[in-house]
């Protein structure tokens, strides 16, 4: 099999959402993957596995990573083995999301270690255990890396976005009015605009290269 596309959901997303980039990649298989888990360490293996499986079948992997699934595939271990990446509105620090998320929620870290698991004002669990993990295991991603941002991301400001595209070299194209969730006619016009115009450039480097 030559090169494939692995697609990452986000929370509460599907690995349906991987047809949607079929036609950006034309001449390549598209794969979809739905984890089962919820939290960054068992994902993490389910990603790890996934990836290990589908290197041995294909001559390099590109990978598409939707909100909390970059972090989940950065937190996988799996960055010698992809190609390069396409982060949609990625979670680039989880530490910094929960600890918000605990500050919004009126969420102190005493009652949260005490309490071990407790429910925030936005639908989402809080844990401990989730905290201290993101805490002892430091994100290393070395992946060329393209990242679309909206400007009216919920989730993720653009300080920590841009200084993470900084520390790891990542090419960062922001949407002026563009959501966390990429959804609209306009927004999803604006992606797939974006990983064409990505795929033209590599093409072209990749010409100048040889």
């Amino acid at each position: 099999m030559e090169e494939l596309v692995l697609y990452i959901h986000g929370r509460g997303g599907s690995a349906a959402e991987g047809e949607h980039y079929k036609p950006l990649f034309p001449g390549r298989e598209v794969i979809g993957l739905d984890y089962r888990s919820s939290n960054p360490w068992e994902t993490g293996e389910e990603i790890r596995e996934a990836v290990d499986r589908l290197k041995d079948e294909c001559e390099g992997i590109i990978l598409i990573a939707n909100s909390i699934g970059a972090y989940f595939s950065m937190n996988a271990g799996i960055g010698k083995l992809i190609d390069r990446a396409y982060f949609i509105s990625p979670i680039v620090d989880m530490e910094r999301l929960i600890c918000e998320m605990m500050h919004k929620s009126n969420v102190t870290e005493e009652q949260l270690r005490a309490e071990v698991m407790i429910a925030s004002a936005f639908g989402e669990d809080l844990s401990w255990d989730c905290l201290c993990y993101v805490r002892e295991h430091s994100v290393v991603w070395e992946v060329p890396t393209n990242i679309l941002y909206g400007s009216m991301d919920g989730l993720t400001d653009y300080e920590t976005i841009e200084a993470f595209a900084k520390e790891h070299g990542a090419k960062l194209t922001v949407m002026e009015q563009g959501e966390h969730w990429f959804h609209t006619e306009e927004q999803l016009q604006f992606l797939d605009g974006w990983i064409r115009e990505c795929e033209a450039d590599r093409l072209r480097d990749g010409m100048i290269d040889t």
